[in-house]
């Protein structure tokens, strides 16, 4: 990750890294999708009201490219995570090595993995979110498109909203190639004002697919109990 992209992601609460992936890799692992081996769980959105669409939780031991990103990003990110949390006032810091945050994690009984394969068809959305599964969060995810739009499918935007305080919403759409990934706040982050700091909460989700298929992966850094 370029320093550009951390500047971006502190500033304004999400970048997008280009071709984090290339085909090959998104390929291989769209492909783990129909081989339930893989997985520890699978939802289908519309029966939680979650949207339309499914997704499936990965089960420990990881793949090894899904385990190598989640090993290989957090040390990126974890400065921003904590100058976050000093700006926002809050006491939590995170450790510089995901093996330790785990530790954490799973020591508060966040014993389930949480990176994740979503799969889109026709009519298909993901409302808008946050990605909270216990008391220790880390406050910065990723997700990295697999498909191809224009050609594997079309519509199923990435979109980020922004709720400031005594203010409506700002949405955002996040233009993703095959292998990009978005950079993005869990949670809230911090937004200077004309007296320091205050929290914006985000959400994140995915709008509806005209056409095709779409899969994502979804890197999240913290556990679920």
């Amino acid at each position: 990750m370029q320093a550009s992209n951390l500047e971006q992601l502190q500033v304004h609460g999400s970048t997008v890294i280009p071709q984090l992936l290339t085909p090959a890799q998104c390929l291989a692992l769209s492909s783990l999708y129909p081989q339930s081996t893989n997985f520890l769980s699978r939802v289908v959105m519309a029966r939680h009201g979650f949207g339309k669409g499914e997704y499936q939780y990965f089960s420990y031991p990881l793949p090894p490219l899904v385990q190598q990103l989640r090993s290989a990003l957090y040390p990126q990110l974890v400065d921003v995570a904590n100058r976050w949390n000093g700006a926002m006032g809050i006491d939590v810091r995170y450790p510089q090595t995901h093996e330790e945050f785990l530790v954490r994690c799973h020591a508060a009984g966040q014993l389930r993995p949480t990176p994740l394969l979503l799969q889109y068809g026709e009519g298909d959305y993901n409302c808008l979110h946050q990605d909270l599964y216990g008391e220790h969060v880390f406050p910065i995810q990723v997700a990295v498109l697999l498909s191809r739009p224009g050609e594997d499918f079309t519509g199923g935007e990435f979109v980020l909203t922004e709720q400031r305080p005594r203010m409506q919403s700002r949405p955002e759409v996040v233009a993703l190639n095959q292998g990009d990934a978005v950079v993005f706040a869990v949670h809230h982050r911090p937004v200077q004002g004309g007296r320091g700091f205050y929290r914006v909460n985000m959400r994140h989700g995915v709008s509806t697919l005209r056409s095709g298929r779409r899969h994502t992966l979804g890197v999240i850094f913290h556990d679920a109990q």
